[in-house]
C-alpha cells in the first residue's frame, strides 16, 4: 500500500511538474530567451534622460524639501501626449543613507505619477559623470552658461573608501528589493558610464584609480542588484567609441557590462551611420536593445535621422534631456571650455522642449509622436523627412 501511494504521488508531481513552467531564477542573469520574451511584451521604448526642470541633480530632484511632484505630473504629462512609455531617472545612493524611508516614499510618489501617464521608468543606481564631491542640502545654482553643471556622481570620491562599501551594499539591496516585484518599473541600469573620468573641471578631486576601483566594484554592484531577485532587468549601457562586438577585446568594465547585462544597453551622441554600426555590433549578442543616451544635435545626433532608423531596428530609444532647466543641457559640451553667457548656441544641444512644454523644434514632436503611434518595426510616412 505504501509503494503504491508512493507510486501515485510520484505520478501526481509529474504531472503538475509537466504543465507547470519552472520559475525564472532569479538570482542569475537571464538567458537569451527570457529578455527577448521580456521585450516582446513591451511597447517600443521611447523617452528622455529626466531631471525636472527646476532640479539642477539628483539631490534636488528628490531632497523632501525639493521634491517637486506637481511639476514632475506636468512634465510626464507632455511626455505621456507625445507618445513616450518610459524615462531614465537618477537615484543616488546619498538620499538614501540621509533618510530611506522618506527617499523610497518618494520613489513611490514618482511611481504613481508616472504610471498615471503609462510610463515605465528605468531607475539608475550609481553614475561617474561629472561632480565626485557630492553633498546633500541645498544644491549651488547653476553655472551660468555651462552644461549640466551642478550634477554630481554616486557615490564618486566615496569609492576610495572601501569602508564605505557595506552601506552602497545595502542601498542596492534596499532600493531594488522594495521594489523588485513592482510592475511599475521597467529596468534597473545598475552604474552610467562607470569608467567615464568625469568630466568638466573635475579632475584633481577624481577618485583615485577610478577605473580599478569600478572594476572591481561593477560586478559586485550586478551581484547586489541580482541578490533582491528584481522581476525587472539589469543593465549598465556601454558609452565608449569602441568596437562592441563579440570578437572585440573590451576592457574590464565594458567586459561586465557586457556579460552581466540582462539586456544590452548603450550609449551613442553620432551621425546616424555610426548609430546604426553600434547596432550591428550587439546585434550577435542576441539580447534586446536599448540606446539610453543620444540626441546631440551640434554633433550630428538628431531626432530627424536617428529615431526612425531605431524604430526600423527595434532599438529602444531614450535622448538626453526633456524640459530645459536648471541642468543647462541645451548647452554644448564645451560649454565648460567656453561658457555661452554672451549668447545661446546657434542650435540646442539637448531637450525637446521649452519650459512651458512647447517645443524646442515642433518638427522634432510630429516625427516622435508619429513613431510612437506605429506598431513596432513601422516607420510610417509621416515620420520621415519632408
Amino acid at each position: 500500500m505504501k509503494h503504491a501511494l508512493s507510486c501515485l504521488l510520484l505520478a501526481v508531481v509529474a504531472a503538475v511538474t509537466a504543465v507547470v513552467p519552472a520559475q525564472a531564477d532569479t538570482s542569475a542573469r537571464w538567458s537569451k530567451a527570457q529578455a527577448q520574451s521580456w521585450y516582446a511584451k513591451q511597447p517600443w521604448l521611447l523617452g528622455s534622460n529626466y531631471v525636472p526642470s527646476d532640479a539642477i541633480n539628483q539631490l534636488e530632484m528628490w531632497q523632501a524639501a525639493t521634491f517637486d511632484p506637481k511639476r514632475i505630473d506636468q512634465e510626464l504629462g507632455w511626455a505621456q501626449s507625445l507618445g513616450m512609455t518610459t524615462m531614465r531617472v537618477f537615484l543616488h545612493d546619498l538620499l538614501w543613507k540621509q533618510d530611506a524611508a522618506g527617499f523610497k516614499q518618494r520613489i513611490n510618489t514618482f511611481l504613481d505619477i508616472a504610471a498615471k501617464h503609462h510610463i515605465k521608468p528605468m531607475f539608475v543606481l550609481f553614475d561617474s559623470c561629472w561632480d565626485p564631491g557630492p553633498k546633500l542640502g541645498p544644491q549651488h545654482p547653476p553655472i551660468p552658461g555651462v552644461h549640466n553643471s551642478g550634477w554630481v556622481q554616486s557615490p564618486g570620491v566615496a569609492m576610495d573608501d572601501p569602508s564605505q562599501y557595506p552601506r552602497l551594499e545595502q542601498y542596492v539591496k534596499d532600493i531594488v528589493g522594495s521594489f523588485a516585484k513592482d510592475d511599475r518599473i521597467l529596468a534597473w541600469d545598475v552604474w552610467n558610464e562607470p569608467d567615464n573620468p568625469g568630466g568638466g573641471d573635475y579632475g584633481a578631486r577624481e577618485p583615485k584609480d577610478k577605473f580599478q576601483r569600478v572594476a572591481e566594484l561593477l560586478p559586485q554592484v550586478f551581484a547586489w542588484a541580482r541578490s533582491a531577485h528584481p522581476t525587472q532587468p539589469l543593465t549598465s549601457g556601454l558609452w565608449h567609441d569602441d568596437d562592441w562586438s563579440p570578437s572585440a577585446k573590451l576592457n574590464a568594465v565594458e567586459r561586465t557590462q557586457v556579460d552581466q547585462s540582462d539586456i544590452i544597453t548603450f550609449h551613442d551622441y553620432g551621425w546616424p551611420e555610426n548609430f546604426k554600426r553600434r547596432v550591428e555590433q550587439l546585434e550577435p549578442y542576441g539580447r534586446p536593445l536599448i540606446c539610453t543616451e543620444y540626441m546631440a544635435r551640434g554633433a550630428g545626433s538628431t531626432i530627424d535621422g536617428v529615431l526612425p532608423l531605431a524604430k526600423k531596428l527595434d532599438v529602444g530609444m531614450v535622448n538626453w534631456g526633456f524640459v530645459v532647466g536648471k541642468t543647462q543641457t541645451n548647452l554644448p559640451w564645451d560649454s565648460w571650455q567656453r561658457p555661452y553667457t554672451l549668447q545661446p548656441p546657434t542650435v540646442w544641444f539637448h531637450d525637446l522642449l521649452h519650459g512651458d512644454g512647447t517645443p524646442y523644434r515642433e518638427r522634432e514632436v510630429q516625427i516622435i509622436r508619429a513613431l510612437s503611434h506605429s506598431p513596432k518595426g513601422v516607420v510610417p510616412a509621416a515620420a520621415l523627412s519632408p
